[in-house]
């Protein structure tokens, strides 16, 4: 009998705009939770943003430090972990996350993304002539990545609290009863 997984954390996963962030903030609420955005724990680290890292130290750097702060994580619980869009593209990010973490892949269409970030002018991947192309075309990479997740969840039309609940739900499903702390014995 295979070895069963234990799930102490909550891993968020997904292309940029597709509402990590958002939904884990309300999950980790509805769970009593804390709440880690991977992008902002580097940002506040490395004191700069992470369009500043990329355009100062490259992309190679920036994932160097990912791969550092999941495994940082690995001994973490009773955590909603929203990851950078890459992180998971990274297998020795993924079986890490896969190790301690229900990973929830919140999935979006290319035009639901780029409809989110469209504005935004953080996003350093997508500071180019056809953002669209390039989310598009980033989908397609990231997508085996992606589909290694345990659940996906479509957010195209879910409100951001629906899809909260339903996350809540599947991990209190999957990590099972949670057995009462048994009192020392004198």
């Amino acid at each position: 009998m295979a070895p069963t997984r234990e799930y102490r954390n909550i891993a968020l996963v997904g292309f940029m705009g597709a509402g990590k962030s958002t939904v884990g903030h309300l999950l980790a609420e509805i769970l009593a939770f804390e709440f880690i955005d991977t992008d902002r724990v580097i940002e506040l680290r490395q004191n700069r943003r992470v369009a500043d890292i990329f355009e100062k130290d490259g992309e190679p750097f920036f994932r160097a430090l990912e791969r550092d702060l999941c495994r940082e994580l690995e001994s973490s619980a009773n955590r909603v972990i929203a990851t950078g869009g890459g992180m998971p593209v990274d297998p020795s990010n993924a079986e890490s996350l896969r190790g301690h973490c229900l990973v929830v892949c919140l999935w979006a269409s290319p035009e639901t993304l780029y409809e989110r970030v469209r504005h935004q002018s953080h996003r350093p991947l997508l500071q180019e002539p056809d953002p669209l192309a390039r989310i598009r075309s980033l989908l397609v990479a990231r997508t085996p990545a992606y589909r290694q997740s345990d659940i996906l969840v479509g957010v195209d039309f879910r409100a951001p609290l629906d899809t909260a609940r339903q996350i809540a739900t599947s991990f209190r499903r999957a990590r099972g009863p949670v057995m009462p702390a048994r009192a020392p014995r004198a």
